[in-house]
């Protein structure tokens, strides 16, 4: 055992995961900010658009710097697998947004219904949840009750953007099933993404409540 735990001393140790996920969630939140005042119609819509593109590339820089720090290191603070995983999800999150940011673009939408300003404020109160789980992982067992807590409130907040989305695409489809059914198909594809952006931050939160479990 001696031995064993000379050898360990000897090897390859990264003690920055906790703080390259920390980062990498928070171009998340930056993302998640950008998005909901693009959808309130605050500021230049090209503006926050490029803002959400620039932390996409932030985070996919991170996301290799995770990967790398995975190879090259012997003794991890959980799982590779978790690692990776984790990260991905968060990766998965703020590509989401750039995605949602990009149709809009495509299809040419600067003006957006209540319901999708309200899934907006959802995804900025879902992305705030994640950074605090997050925050919470370097002393997981510890903070077990606190990151169970704030999934059960971020699973309670997918169950509203779901809701959000049915009464929206109902809104819209009364709206436009007549005069402008292109209306609500594109209406309906703006829903969908900013739905999956809720859903991509429910898998993070997911991702972190399986790591906690695993280590207990």
């Amino acid at each position: 055992m001696a031995m064993l735990g000379w050898f360990q001393k000897l090897m390859p140790r990264e003690d920055n995961f906790f703080d390259m996920y920390t980062r990498h969630v928070a171009t998340v939140t930056a993302g998640a900010t950008e998005l909901c005042a693009l959808l309130k119609n605050e500021g230049d819509f090209a503006a926050h658009a490029a803002e959400i593109s620039r932390q996409e590339d932030l985070a996919d820089n991170i996301m290799r710097e995770l990967l790398l720090a995975v190879r090259r290191t012997f003794i991890t603070p959980f799982d590779r697998s978790d690692i990776a995983g984790l990260g991905t999800a968060i990766d998965d999150s703020i590509d989401q947004m750039k995605r949602t940011a990009k149709k809009m673009a495509l299809f040419d939408v600067r003006t957006f219904e209540p319901k999708m300003v309200e899934m907006g404020e959802v995804i900025v109160e879902a992305s705030d949840i994640v950074s605090r789980m997050v925050a919470l992982l370097p002393d997981m067992r510890a903070n077990n009750s606190r990151i169970s807590a704030l999934n059960v409130q971020l699973a309670k907040l997918e169950e509203k953007a779901d809701e959000l989305h049915d009464l929206g695409v109902k809104a819209l489809f009364t709206a436009h099933r007549t005069n402008d059914p292109m209306g609500f198909v594109v209406g309906s594809e703006v829903y969908d993404n900013l739905e999956k952006v809720v859903d991509r931050l429910e898998d993070v939160a997911n991702r972190i409540v399986d790591i906690v479990i695993e280590h207990m």
